[in-house]
């Protein structure tokens, strides 16, 4: 089994990992690293080789969450100037949304998560009444997943959920696995306002599973960067779209 199919395959590896299933030395299997990372096909962070997000893979939250971080930024204090005190907000595993929570400053909120890197950031602040869902924990999402998890979310009465989408394509939104699909599901029957945030390398991308349309959501925020051909686009087919300045 190639590097390359080891990390996919499980999701993530370490360097040492990797040197021992060889047979090779560390400074061969870095160079390897080196030349996939240059193709796009692993990332590697503190020592953990990781597979780069594709049509059959995500790559993990703990790493998403600072990738394309000014982009998420702009997008997350266009939905955190929405957020009222007193409000209830489901949040899923995405990452944009964490930074929407990082940058919230009404207060009291509730929030209901099955993400533990949500639940581990909003832990200690003081105001926040916060939820975590079961379900059968999946170490690469930090998040629990699966039917008890979406048992949890449909008893759950929520004013906004806050989620994003691996790729977005001729208005569908799109995600590699299908128990996060399930859960964005779930999500979305239990707010009464779906907000998508997006920035703008998820456009004209798919991935496996769809969960849904565009229209779908009350409202999709997308990044500076995003053409504003694509926004027109959007609007003209129905998107309550809001472009984040720069």
């Amino acid at each position: 089994m190639t590097i390359a199919e080891r990390v996919v395959k499980n999701g993530s590896a370490s360097v040492d990992e990797l040197v021992e299933l060889t047979g090779v030395s560390a400074m061969t299997v870095y160079r390897d690293i080196e030349a996939l990372e240059e193709a796009g096909v692993l990332l590697r962070h503190r020592g953990q080789v990781t597979a780069v997000a594709t049509g059959l893979n995500e790559i993990a939250a703990s790493i998403r969450v600072n990738q394309n971080a000014e982009s998420k930024q702009q997008v997350a204090r266009v939905v955190a100037d929405w957020i009222r005190p007193g409000s209830s907000i489901l949040v899923d595993d995405s990452t944009t949304a964490l930074w929407v929570l990082r940058l919230l400053e009404v207060l009291p909120i509730t929030v209901v998560t099955n993400s533990m890197l949500v639940a581990r950031e909003l832990e200690r602040r003081s105001g926040v009444r916060l939820f975590v869902t079961g379900g059968e924990y999946q170490a690469w999402a930090e998040s629990m997943l699966g039917q008890t998890t979406t048992d949890v979310i449909a008893g759950i009465r929520a004013d906004y959920c806050l989620m994003s989408a691996s790729g977005i394509s001729d208005l569908q939104c799109f995600h590699p696995y299908e128990d996060c699909v399930q859960v964005k599901r779930a999500m979305m029957r239990s707010a009464a306002q779906s907000i998508l945030l997006l920035d703008h390398t998820k456009l004209d991308r798919r991935a496996l599973h769809t969960f849904a349309s565009l229209t779908d959501f009350s409202r999709v925020v997308v990044d500076a960067a995003t053409p504003d051909t694509a926004v027109a686009d959007y609007r003209e087919r129905g998107v309550q779209i809001v472009k984040a300045s720069g």
